[in-house]
């Protein structure tokens, strides 16, 4: 099965793409693939505190994640596949697409204004070497809107 990959936070945006992604995979039998980022950890003398930082930003990312896939579950119907990564988010998106040859498109969602750093890497000098197509959503559309594009 096919799968729409989406990089998720906390933006607005970034939900814009999430049920875009999602909207397009029950219209197409596919799936949807979520990936959480956490930055990396800055280094820490001691490393009973590093390991303590770094289970709160999986437990954050976690529930971000859990709480975005359930709109989807209730919306599309689909059970997302969901995935935290820790580390650089263009190293790691890149890497994660490497892995996966089940990637039927990488979807983002741009802010007004600024595009953001995924969307202006993927979509400037890394575009000719994707592994797959990249849908970039606008992060100012409405629920509506998106229904109707997909």
């Amino acid at each position: 099965m096919r799968a729409y990959l989406v990089v998720i936070d906390e933006t607005k945006e970034a939900r814009a793409a999430l049920r875009f992604a999602a909207r397009r995979a029950a219209r197409t039998g596919g799936s949807v693939e979520i990936l959480a980022l956490i930055p990396p950890a800055e280094f820490v003398q001691w490393g009973g505190v590093q390991a303590t930082m770094e289970e709160e930003a999986r437990l954050r990312a976690e529930a971000m994640v859990a709480q975005a896939s359930g709109a989807i579950v209730e919306e599309a119907g689909i059970r997302p596949s969901i995935t935290v990564k820790q580390g650089e988010p263009i190293k790691a998106v890149t890497e994660f697409l490497k892995e996966r040859d089940d990637i039927a498109a990488l979807v983002l969602g741009a802010a007004e204004g600024a595009p953001g750093p995924l969307v202006s890497h993927f979509a400037g000098s890394a575009a000719g070497s994707l592994p797959c197509p990249l849908m970039i959503v606008p992060g100012t559309l409405e629920d509506e809107a998106l229904d109707r594009l997909t």
